[in-house]
C-alpha cells in the first residue's frame, strides 16, 4: 500500500512495544509477543540464546514485511525480534500489524510469523536447567559411566 509503514529491528535490548501512533484508517491494531516458554523437547529451560546473520535476517524480516503489507492490505507492520540471551518468561519476538479489518490483521500476524520462523536466518539453542546430553526419553546415565566419562 502507498502508505504503509513497515518497520523491522533486530536487537540484543529486551523487547517492548513501541509507543502506538494514531493511525484513523486501521479499524485493527494486532499486537504479538512470542514469550519464550519453560519447556523445550520435554525438558526445563533457562533460556534461549537466539544467533541470527544479522544483514539476510534484516533483509528477509523485511520482505516478509513488505509481502505482508501487499497480501493483508495493512498500513503497518512491524516485526522486532531478540537475539543474545533470552531468559523464561521474556520476549523474543514483538510484532505489531495495522489494518482496516481485524480478519486480515490477525491472518496477517499469523502468516508473518510462520513465514520468519521458515525464512529468517535466526538460529534458537536452548539452555536446558539440567546439563546433561540427554534427549527426552533416553534413560538417565549411572554413576559408573558418569564416573568413566569424568575419567
Amino acid at each position: 500500500m502507498a502508505n504503509s509503514v513497515c518497520e523491522v529491528l533486530l536487537t540484543e535490548a529486551p523487547l517492548d512495544a513501541p509507543p502506538q501512533k494514531q493511525n484513523v484508517d486501521a479499524g485493527a491494531i494486532v499486537d504479538f509477543f512470542g514469550v519464550v516458554r519453560k519447556l523445550e523437547d520435554g525438558r526445563e529451560i533457562e533460556g534461549i540464546e537466539y544467533q541470527a546473520h544479522r544483514e539476510m535476517a534484516e533483509h528477509q524480516l523485511r520482505q516478509i514485511a513488505d509481502q505482508a503489507t501487499e497480501m493483508f492490505r495493512l498500513q503497518l507492520a512491524i516485526i522486532h525480534h531478540r537475539i543474545g540471551f533470552v531468559a523464561v518468561g521474556e520476549p523474543s519476538l514483538f510484532l505489531r500489524v495495522a489494518s482496516p479489518h481485524r480478519g486480515e490483521a490477525f491472518r496477517a500476524s499469523q502468516w508473518i510469523v510462520d513465514e520468519l520462523k521458515k525464512k529468517a536466518p535466526i538460529w534458537k539453542r536452548p539452555r536446558f536447567t539440567t546439563r546433561d546430553d540427554r534427549r527426552p526419553g533416553s534413560t538417565p546415565p549411572t554413576r559408573a559411566t558418569m564416573a568413566a566419562k569424568a575419567k
